[in-house]
């Protein structure tokens, strides 16, 4: 071959490999991208939010200290679960109400909602009642805190009761929940939550039944979302309804480039006792997609950490931010 020759050889393969290249890496980049570059404009921000609930990370704190740390590591909303320190709970007066309200509205952190426990699918017409005047409870202190909305939840199927039974139950009761949220100017986030209740599917029949403006969903990135390492059939299932989001343990995440070579799934969360609370995580989940997801539906609302206690809490909330903004972007 003539030098020439060969020189106009070499040249065209290396403009071939180098398109290539460019191909593939280009192809990563829809995965995930890296960090805005002189050559590069920065992504925009995502139109939602980074929250917190205080289950079980800040179970501890009060309310001064869920604003501090917050504040600190730039979450921008919280969400009180029941039962904690911080001890904001239907029986507190209308002065202390009022004194929340204040301290959150002075702070850069925004009290979202109030996450209860109230469900419904008892047997129970009685326990079922009770839930539902339990909702009205939280609904009123929402409205007196200026939150956006209530988390309930249903909890699983009862024994011997026939699923679909259980399902259109619950749904009456959102109804009527539902009335109790529009009469307050607030809403009913229901969270994928409950072994069984937690399957999109049966969580769609539940809205369905539902059927109530004021009644939305608070998703809840359970490994039941997860089909063939996808979200995007559960999510257009339910899409409809979301106003909210928790998110767990963001090193689910699968790498862009794949799974590690010989690391099997997590079986649980690492040093958490059982009795928590937490679902054993098998399976990775697809942040990034779901995010992605997030931004084609407009969801411009909160995504809430929820997530164990840690020694190091503020450190942790920032590495959490860190992750949190790159499968964001």
């Amino acid at each position: 071959m003539e030098k020439t020759g060969r020189r106009r050889f070499f040249k065209r393969g290396a403009t071939a490999l180098a398109a290539m290249s460019a191909t593939k890496l280009e192809n990563l980049g829809a995965v995930s991208r890296p960090p805005a570059s002189p050559g590069r404009p920065a992504d925009p921000a995502p139109p939602f939010k980074l929250g917190l609930v205080t289950y079980e990370l800040a179970k501890d704190w009060d309310i001064e200290t869920i604003i501090k740390n917050c504040e600190a590591a730039g979450f921008e909303g919280v969400e009180l679960r029941t039962t904690h320190r911080h001890g904001v709970e239907p029986t507190i007066s209308k002065q202390q109400r009022a004194e929340v309200r204040k301290r959150f509205e002075g702070s850069a952190v925004r009290l979202v909602s109030l996450g209860s426990t109230s469900e419904y699918e008892s047997p129970d017409p009685a326990v079922v009642e009770k839930n539902v005047e339990n909702t009205r409870a939280f609904a009123e202190l929402a409205r007196d805190l200026g939150c956006m909305g209530v988390k309930v939840r249903p909890n699983g199927f009862p024994k011997g009761v026939p699923h679909d039974k259980t399902l259109d139950q619950i749904g009456r009761a959102l109804a009527k929940c539902g009335d109790i949220a529009r009469d307050n100017g607030v809403e009913i986030w229901v969270e994928v939550h409950g072994e069984g209740t937690e399957d999109p599917p049966n969580i769609r029949r539940i809205m369905d039944v539902a059927n109530h403006p004021s009644v939305g969903l608070c998703w809840n990135s359970n490994d039941t979302d997860v089909e063939d390492g996808s979200v995007v059939k559960s999510f257009d299932l339910l899409k409809h309804w979301l106003r909210s989001c928790h998110i767990n343990e963001l090193w689910r995440a699968p790498a862009p480039w794949g799974a590690s070579a010989g690391q099997p799934p997590e079986k649980t969360t690492p040093g958490l006792p059982e009795q928590a609370g937490f679902p054993s995580y098998a399976k990775p989940y697809p942040y990034h997609e779901l995010f992605r997801l997030f931004r084609g539906a407009n969801f411009s609302r909160y995504t809430f950490c929820e997530i164990p206690a840690s020694a190091e809490p503020l450190r942790l909330m920032r590495y959490y931010r860190a992750v949190w903004q790159w499968l964001a972007a």
